[in-house]
């Protein structure tokens, strides 16, 4: 069996974070099966495609000046306080 082609599973990625859509309803018609768009999914995270991907896109909106710094947003609950912790 071959390897289903990274684009098209990148594409149903997309698709599925930018849709709202639950995995087990990824339309057929992207050509990837759940169980591969998931595991792919899964492997380049542990990879750190994605922290990459970011930052390629952040880099080069920001060199472009298509940053607007002044709606960002910093979610603290993301970072766990310690009591006392300085």
């Amino acid at each position: 069996m071959s390897r289903v082609d990274d684009r098209a599973v990148f594409t149903a990625i997309v698709f599925v974070l930018t849709s709202g859509c639950a995995w087990r309803h990824l339309p057929p018609s992207f050509g990837v099966t759940v169980p591969t768009a998931h595991r792919r999914f899964t492997e380049w995270i542990e990879a750190g495609l994605w922290r990459q991907l970011h930052h390629v896109v952040l880099d080069e909106l920001g060199s472009r000046g298509m940053i607007d710094w002044s709606r960002a947003v910093l979610d603290g609950a993301s970072v766990r306080a310690k009591k006392g912790a300085d």
